[in-house]
């Protein structure tokens, strides 16, 4: 008997559907809810596209190949890569903050 991944999960929650409606949270919490995890996403995506725009800028300042910051900074070339074409899905902030660090680039962090 093959197994399905309908056999083991019981609900899909469609692309495009508030989770939360889905979770049975009443439609105005479900709401709220939702437009926060929808703020915390863009804040989020906004400061790893900061990030990556300083790489980046330090790359093209040192005037260095793909290559060359993939060694200095221990990672692989396509990896460089990705920062320079800002695949945020790929990175977590503290990868980024790691390797800005490694270039000489402290991060300071302002809260307010």
């Amino acid at each position: 008997m093959k197994t399905t991944t309908e056999n083991l999960i019981g609900h899909v929650t469609p692309a495009g559907a508030n989770i939360f409606a889905e979770l049975g949270f009443a439609p105005e919490a479900a709401n709220a809810l939702a437009q926060d995890a929808e703020r915390e996403v863009i804040q989020l995506l906004s400061i790893k596209r900061q990030l990556m725009q300083e790489i980046a800028g330090w790359i093209a300042e040192n005037h260095l190949k793909q290559a060359e910051v993939a060694a200095r900074l221990n990672i692989s070339r396509p990896r460089v890569s990705d920062v320079v074409n800002q695949k945020t899905s790929k990175f977590t902030i503290d990868a980024l903050v790691t390797m800005l660090s490694k270039l000489g680039k402290p991060v300071t962090i302002t809260v307010g």
